[in-house]
C-alpha cells in the first residue's frame, strides 16, 4: 500500500514540474517576440524638412564677422508647396533666393541679385542648381557641385553658440579649390551659421535672433496729382507685407485712397489692377480693369496727371524708365489719350 501511495505522489510531482517548465518556456518565447524589445527598434529617419522648416512671417537676423556685408537680415516673401522664396538684405544689396525640397534634397533653384522690388518668382524657370542638403542626413553623405566643389555632411552633432542659446546642428562642409565653407543647420530652425575660410580670410554669419509674426516693410514713393496747382506730388508710404501677400493688391489698395484731401486718388474703388510685373524688356507691365477709364471722371489735364502718377509710382518702385499700361489687355485708350500697341508711358519723377 505504501508503494502505491508513493508512486502516485511521484506522478503528481512530475506533472507539476512539467507544467511549471512549460510556463517558463512560454514566457521566454514571448520576451523574444516582444515588439518593444530595444533590439528590434528601427533607427528614426531624419528628414530635411526638420532641419529646414518653411516658416511664414519670420525675420532672421545674422551677425557677421570678418566682412562688412557678413551681417544680414532675411524675410520669407512667398511659400508655395515645396518651394520658399527668401529675401536677404546685407546692407549693400538685396538678393532673392528660391529653395526647393525635392527627392531628398534641399536645392537653390533660382536667384536674383539687386532685387529691391517684391515679386513672386517661385514659378520662374530655374537658373540655379546648387544642392545645399542631401539625404540621408548622416555623417559621410557627400555630393559634387556643378563647379566641381565637394560638399559633405561632416558632423551630425556640431554645437553652435549664439547669444544665450546653443544649437545642436548638422555640419555641412564644402571644399573649394582654395577655400572651405561650413554651413550649420539646426532642427526646427534652419540655417544658423555659415563660416567661409581660406589662408587669407575668415568670414562668418551667425543667427542671433529669429523674430516670429513679423511683417516685411518697404517705404514706397507714391505720386498723386493736385488739380489746384497742376502739379504731381510725391508722398512716401510704408507698405507692410505678410508672407504670400500679393504686391499687386497692395498697390491697388494704395491707388484707391488719397493721403490727404488736396491730392486725388489714382483709381476708383471698383477698378482692379489685374496684373503687375517687370518684363524681360526692362519695362513694367500693368493691366487694369475697364473701370480705370470708365470711372475716371477727369478732364484731359487731370487724366494725364493720373496716368503720369501711376507711371512714376510703378517705375520708381521697379527702378525702370517705362511703364506699359493696358486696360483689359488692350493699349490704353480714352476720349483724350490713345496709346498704340507696345507704346509705354515714360517715368518723369524728377
Amino acid at each position: 500500500m505504501k508503494k502505491i501511495i508513493f508512486s502516485i505522489l511521484l506522478i503528481i510531482v512530475f506533472i507539476f514540474i512539467s507544467g511549471c517548465s512549460g510556463k517558463t518556456n512560454t514566457e521566454k518565447t514571448n520576451v523574444k517576440q516582444n515588439p518593444n524589445n530595444t533590439n528590434n527598434v528601427e533607427t528614426k529617419t531624419v528628414k530635411i524638412e526638420s532641419f529646414y522648416p518653411f516658416l511664414s512671417n519670420v525675420k532672421y537676423s545674422f551677425q557677421g564677422e570678418g566682412n562688412e556685408y557678413a551681417s544680414y537680415t532675411q524675410y520669407v516673401d512667398y511659400m508655395q508647396g515645396n518651394k520658399i522664396q527668401l529675401r536677404t538684405n546685407n546692407g549693400g544689396t538685396e538678393t532673392v533666393n528660391i529653395l526647393e525640397i525635392k527627392n531628398g534634397q534641399l536645392t537653390l533653384v533660382y536667384s536674383v541679385n539687386e532685387c529691391y522690388y517684391r515679386e513672386n518668382f517661385i514659378n520662374k524657370a530655374a537658373n540655379k542648381n546648387e544642392v545645399l542638403l542631401k539625404e540621408p542626413l548622416k555623417k559621410g553623405t557627400a555630393w559634387t557641385l556643378s563647379d566641381g566643389a565637394k560638399r559633405t555632411i561632416t558632423n551630425m552633432e556640431a554645437e553652435i553658440a549664439a547669444v544665450s542659446l546653443t544649437y545642436k546642428c548638422i555640419e555641412v562642409t564644402t571644399e573649394y579649390k582654395d577655400s572651405t565653407r561650413k554651413d550649420y543647420y539646426a532642427e526646427n530652425i534652419g540655417l544658423v551659421k555659415t563660416v567661409s575660410e581660406s589662408k587669407d580670410y575668415k568670414v562668418s554669419s551667425t543667427l542671433m535672433k529669429m523674430d516670429k509674426n513679423v511683417q516685411f516693410t518697404q517705404t514706397v514713393k507714391f505720386y498723386y496729382p493736385n488739380i489746384n496747382d497742376d502739379k504731381i506730388h510725391m508722398i512716401e508710404q510704408v507698405i507692410k507685407f505678410n508672407t504670400n501677400d500679393i504686391t499687386r493688391k497692395k498697390f491697388e489698395n494704395y491707388f484707391k485712397k488719397s493721403p490727404n484731401s488736396l491730392l486725388g486718388k489714382l483709381i476708383s474703388a471698383d477698378t482692379s489692377l489685374n496684373s503687375l510685373y517687370l518684363n524681360k524688356d526692362g519695362r513694367v507691365y500693368a493691366d487694369f480693369s475697364k473701370q480705370l477709364v470708365s470711372e475716371m471722371n477727369a478732364g484731359s489735364v487731370f487724366e494725364a496727371m493720373i496716368l503720369q502718377s501711376i507711371t512714376n509710382t510703378l517705375g520708381n518702385y521697379y527702378n525702370v524708365k517705362q511703364v506699359y499700361i493696358t486696360v483689359e489687355e488692350n493699349p490704353y485708350s480714352s476720349g483724350h489719350i490713345y496709346m498704340k500697341k507696345g507704346e509705354a508711358f515714360t517715368v518723369k519723377s524728377e
